[in-house]
């Protein structure tokens, strides 16, 4: 299905702990949690150390949302299914649509935050990369409410290559992906990048969702109610040639 699922294909039936933090790029810190919360539950080895079977690895890549989109963004994978994938605007618009009615059912008042937060991710998606996709046009869509998570994914040009035809002394995509989470930048349609990420930025603060944001190297973790600043970007070793982002909400307000 990817490099990833390749990359663990060469391994026995069980992995270590640290050869499973390398695949995913990750710390064992973070598996170790993983582990307590049943996310990815660990085997035990005769002395103790967390072992991974390989089945449970592969289930847990192609089962949990959050790395099934990123998969797909990485390696342009086959979707699981085809209905995730937008192939245009209006499908996308459609399904955000439908997802729409089905988060006010769920979660009451804050549905069209939530949809209008999504929708205008996966517009700027087909705004900005028209005739510029890297290989597969449109967007990747999937969500679980049962999770409260939402995920939305393209292999564009990202933003750093967007920004640099207004801004072209831009270093990198950190720097790239905080002017374009604070800053209003006009420029040559459809080069324009308005109000829709910083919208998305205050929706977060006032605490209607988490948010993970990936554009190249560079990501955003920003929780609910959390203020944002250049100490909420993280560099990343799973480098994506678009952008991804991940949401996670209540489902019980």
């Amino acid at each position: 299905m990817s490099n990833f699922l390749k990359k663990i294909s060469k391994f026995d039936n069980f992995l270590t702990i640290d050869e499973v933090a390398d695949i995913l790029k990750i710390s064992t810190k973070t598996l170790r949690r993983w582990d307590e919360s049943h996310k990815l539950l660990a085997d035990r080895s005769n002395g103790g150390r967390l072992m991974y079977s390989l089945n449970s690895l592969k289930n847990f890549l192609t089962d949990d949302l959050f790395w099934r989109s990123k998969i797909w963004a990485a390696t342009g994978s086959e979707p699981a299914k085809e209905t995730l994938y937008c192939q245009n605007r209006a499908i996308f618009e459609a399904r955000n649509a439908a997802m729409e009615k089905l988060l006010q059912k769920r979660i009451g008042e804050i549905y069209s935050i939530i949809s209008s937060s999504a929708g205008e991710i996966g517009n700027n998606s087909f705004d900005h990369n028209l005739g510029k996709w890297s290989d597969i046009p449109g967007l990747y869509f999937d969500y679980d409410f049962t999770k409260g998570q939402i995920a939305l994914a393209d292999r564009g040009q990202g933003i750093l290559k967007t920004l640099e035809y207004i801004l072209p002394n831009l270093s990198n995509h950190k720097e790239a992906l905080y002017i374009a989470f604070t800053e209003i930048i006009t420029g040559r349609a459809p080069e324009k990048r308005g109000n829709g990420l910083k919208y998305v930025r205050r929706n977060v603060e006032k605490g209607y969702f988490d948010l993970t944001f990936q554009t190249g190297d560079a990501k955003i973790v920003l929780k609910a109610n959390e203020i944002f600043s250049d100490k909420n970007i993280q560099k990343t070793n799973i480098a994506i040639p678009g952008c991804l982002a991940f949401i996670e909400f209540k489902t019980n307000f």
